[in-house]
């Protein structure tokens, strides 16, 4: 009697956790058992496994098999396990050498003819196995995602568990599998299609050179939803760790396209009828929801009061934080969730409150009951509120293309290159005021509007951060008073509704 393992991994938030498969075929009755807190995905994965080797001419032999699961106190979720299993299954049979399988970390989900399923957290397994000194094994389909953990890692993507057998064996030699090359990005919406709107626009500069969260407030059809498409555009590229995590968050959600790293920020703009585990995560398996996809991207929520509360309430953590926890009764989940939150609504909900013409009956009623629905501390952490208003035909015609994205794009560039010099990979709607150099007339004005407008602790942080930025965007080495006071304009729309 033999014991055989082979390593494959457990997935809490974007982390991977190392999980032994150990095997041990006893004499005994016939039986097929897995131990060790495994879900129904990972306790059906015998009778995956069984039809796989069937399809192969191999049987299991008429033996007592016992699949343990280690640390037998965590919880083993998916059904990534099924190839580890396979694996070490076929190690105790010796079809295939223990000393080769112990050298690598392997996830896969078979299907009955023994070809290799994708499966989720591909790129935090790699990551784990080259931490442990092992290589991995993966579906085909995802060596490219296995191969961006690093070039040092030896990876082996069969097709199916044929194709591994034989190159264990020697009868076939699977192909190394290479580091793609990088796709190009596909354009983004332009900024010069915007035409007007000068404080709309100035106010979308701001938000993307300090990541700053952005409320957009006008009737229906004044273009809120087309500036919000276009900040992703104005961003700058995600540095290579902010790449390698928030594709770590795709792998885990299972929405990496095609193994390629996402290399710009995401831009996410769930219906408002979306639940609370799709938007903040969730569910059977605690899968990040949009809050985490759109980690150091874009989270665009059209139509903000229609979301429920209980959406919009859940939102307040991760603003602060930058950070998703999902309790479970068994275990708590956290992926990361630093988005920028870009919102836009209607003034009432008729849509046209303040147009004489065509505001309904209700006019005070309509308006106060829709605003309401967003709650004062969720609006006091919004950092820039700018009302859209809708350009006449003949504006709309008169008016000149705007600036491009790629000009608006080098000034936040720039922004951005002075907030790193002062906190690396830090922004300015994240970063402490306490290391911001302001001269005595700026914060004799910041004292005076705080107390005038009765600012939060809060708000009266953020203002200094808004501040902090337009300096930025003018190349200054101190927040002036004309810096503060543009900040203070939007800030001061934000305090009113919130009163």
């Amino acid at each position: 009697m033999s014991i055989t393992r082979v390593q494959s991994f457990a997935f809490a938030g974007i982390d991977a956790v190392p999980v032994g498969v150990e095997v041990q075929i006893a004499n005994g009755l016939p039986a097929f058992l897995i131990v060790g807190l495994a879900d129904k995905a990972v306790g059906e994965a015998r009778e995956r496994v069984r039809a796989a080797l069937t399809a192969m001419g191999l049987a299991l032999p008429p033996k007592r098999i016992l699949i343990n699961l280690v640390p037998a106190d965590l919880l083993k979720e998916g059904s990534h396990f099924d190839l580890p299993i396979a694996l070490a299954l076929l190690a105790g049979m010796g079809v295939v050498s223990h000393e080769q399988c112990s050298r690598f970390a392997a996830v896969g989900e078979l299907s009955l003819d023994g070809t290799l399923n994708p499966v989720s957290g591909v790129l935090s397994a790699a990551i784990g196995a080259a931490e442990d000194g092992l290589g991995l094994i993966c579906p085909g389909p995802q060596g490219s995602e296995a191969r961006w953990a690093g070039e040092h890692i030896d990876v082996l993507a069969p097709p199916d568990l044929q194709a591994l057998i034989n190159h264990f064996r020697g009868t076939q030699v699977l192909a190394p599998v290479e580091l793609p090359a990088l796709r190009p990005v596909p354009p983004q919406p332009d900024l010069s299609d915007v035409r007007g709107m000068a404080v709309a626009r100035r106010a979308l500069e701001i938000a993307a050179a300090g990541g700053h969260s952005l409320l957009l407030s006008g009737p229906p059809g004044a273009g809120k939803s087309m500036l919000a498409a276009r900040l992703p555009g104005i961003l700058p590229d995600l540095t290579a760790a902010q790449v390698l995590e928030v594709t770590r968050i795709h792998s885990a959600a299972n929405a990496l396209p095609d193994g390629y790293p996402i290399r710009r920020p995401s831009f996410r703009d769930p219906h408002h009828s979306a639940s609370l585990p799709a938007l903040v995560g969730g569910g059977a398996r605690a899968r990040p929801g949009d809050v985490s996809l759109a980690h150091h991207g874009v989270l665009f929520l059209d139509e903000l009061p229609e979301f429920s509360r209980a959406c919009l309430e859940s939102l307040r953590q991760p603003l602060e934080t930058g950070r998703m926890t999902i309790a479970r009764a068994r275990a708590h989940v956290t992926y990361p969730a630093r988005f920028q939150l870009v919102a836009a609504m209607n003034p009432c909900r008729c849509g046209y409150l303040g147009d004489p013409e065509r505001q309904c009956s209700r006019i005070t009623r309509c308006g106060t009951d829709y605003q309401a629905r967003i709650s004062g501390p969720l609006m006091d952490r919004l950092d820039l509120v700018v009302p859209v208003t809708a350009a006449t035909p003949a504006e709309f015609l008169r008016s000149p293309p705007g600036e491009t994205s790629a000009l608006v794009r080098a000034r936040v560039e720039a922004a951005r290159a002075r907030q790193y010099a002062r906190h690396p990979d830090l922004c300015n709607a994240h970063a402490s005021p306490d290391s911001f150099e302001m001269t005595a007339a700026a914060r004799t004005l910041a004292e005076d509007a705080g107390g005038r407008f009765g600012l939060s602790a809060r708000g009266f942080t953020r203002l200094f951060r808004v501040a902090r930025t337009i300096a930025d965007l003018a190349a200054c080495q101190e927040v002036r008073p004309d810096h503060l006071a543009e900040a203070l304009s939007f800030r001061h729309r934000a305090s009113t509704r919130s009163a």
